[in-house]
């Protein structure tokens, strides 16, 4: 059988470099998956032409052979973000088999590249859908999940986060409803916080993995989020702590606080709030993730002299 000579297969055979280690080398790897790839498939039946589909086949296998997670997503999510799609599945029957062009494979190539070393797809396309809006992304700034979508960003430790979240309140025009904070909570006073309030509801995401659970966090996040912004110390309860300390100079009286935590935190919180009488703060709701784990917390403040 002979093999058609595509852009795609000139793309693997000379535009794949070695990047470190992720199992298996990505060159060797590609190479492989390429030829037994291009014997299976037709590329339309033309030399040259070469489809999304082909093009995700092709990705999902390079993905996988390279241990990749969610290979058929990702190589989805490129290929469509290079067609102007959101999804695979909302691409046309027309999109899909028509021919990407020269400029479209290598578009893919360098974005398929980029996943290769375990960058996160959204921080790959630069942008992600939260609710009904389209975000920036850029790491190492937090990425929006389903299961952890909030909708208050008020303050953060981060330069990088806070500039990003005043281009996304301006690229929608939300910029005037929103005050922006650059500060370090954990490391603050009752009286540099006194100003803010008093407020209704207090809403955080604060590191909260166990440091000793840091090491077997996925490699995109390792590798490309922020690392202070997830250890929360021996117990995971360091920032968690403190922000509960601070919490009621500037809540209103029963007003809420609603933190996102680990599985093990909600007796752990409520153990140590119990201790924390002069805090004047129970808990009063766990709610659970999408995957059925209790993973937030609905504290209130019940009274203050």
């Amino acid at each position: 059988m002979k093999l058609l000579i595509s852009p795609l297969q000139r793309m693997i055979m000379g535009l794949l470099p070695p990047w470190g280690p992720v199992g298996i080398n990505p060159i060797k790897s590609a190479a492989l998956n390429a030829h037994q790839f291009l014997l299976r498939q037709n590329f339309s039946g033309k030399p040259g032409l070469v489809t999304a589909i082909d093009l995700v086949n092709y990705w999902q296998e390079v993905f996988e052979a390279n241990r990749i997670p969610e290979a058929q997503e990702s190589s989805e999510y490129i290929v469509s973000y290079v067609l102007g799609a959101k999804t695979f599945h909302s691409l046309s029957a027309s999109s899909i088999s028509t021919p990407l062009t020269a400029e479209q494979q290598e578009q893919v190539q360098q974005l398929s590249a980029k996943r290769l070393q375990r960058m996160p797809v959204q921080y790959v396309l630069g942008e992600w859908d939260f609710q009904d809006l389209t975000l920036k992304m850029r790491p190492p700034v937090f990425i929006p999940r389903p299961e952890t979508e909030s909708q208050v960003i008020a303050v953060d430790k981060e330069v990088a986060a806070v500039n990003l979240t005043r281009e996304n309140a301006q690229r929608f025009q939300l910029q005037h409803r929103l005050r922006l904070f650059h500060h370090d909570v954990s490391s603050s006073s009752r009286e540099e916080l006194l100003p803010w309030g008093p407020v209704d509801i207090i809403v955080s995401n604060p590191p909260y993995v166990f440091h000793e659970d840091m090491a077997h966090l996925a490699a995109e996040i390792l590798r490309y989020e922020n690392l202070d912004a997830l250890d929360g110390g021996n117990d995971g309860m360091r920032v968690i702590k403190r922000i509960l300390e601070l919490a009621p100079c500037i809540l209103k009286n029963y007003g809420s606080v609603f933190l996102e935590v680990d599985p093990r935190h909600p007796e752990m919180v409520e153990n140590w709030l119990q201790s924390r009488p002069d805090l004047f703060l129970s808990l009063c709701a766990t709610h659970k993730d999408f995957c059925g784990k209790p993973r937030f917390l609905h504290i209130q403040k019940t009274y203050s002299r």
